[in-house]
């Protein structure tokens, strides 16, 4: 009777020891980490509009401009309305795009694609 104790209590703990083993593997598995990326985009603001000539002055706070020739989107409450073509010249944080598609209005925001 001892020995029959003695195996049952034998089972019951290795059982036990590749459960809480098996359990914390699969735990930390399946706690994915989150993979930050930083927004590398650049984003500015429409801030004068020639309608004539077709043409805006953008500004782009923090010195980072866009380069002659690059495209840009234009958005309206999330919304893209406009598309841009950086011609130049700039000056300090402002430089001007040529309006390529739809419509552009003071205030909206400009981001790279």
């Amino acid at each position: 009777m001892q020995r029959i104790w003695t195996v049952v209590l034998l089972v019951l703990m290795v059982w036990g020891t590749v459960s809480c083993a098996s359990f914390k593997g699969r735990q930390a598995g399946s706690a994915k980490q989150p993979v930050l990326t930083p927004d590398l985009r650049l984003t500015g603001t429409v801030v004068s509009v020639n309608p004539v000539g077709r043409f805006v002055v953008l500004r782009f706070p923090g010195g980072r401009l866009p380069a002659v020739g690059q495209p840009l989107a234009v958005y309206r409450d999330g919304l893209r309305v406009g598309e841009l073509k950086v011609t130049g010249p700039q000056r300090e944080e402002h430089i001007v795009a040529d309006i390529t598609a739809g419509e552009v209005r003071v205030g909206d925001e400009v981001r790279s694609n």
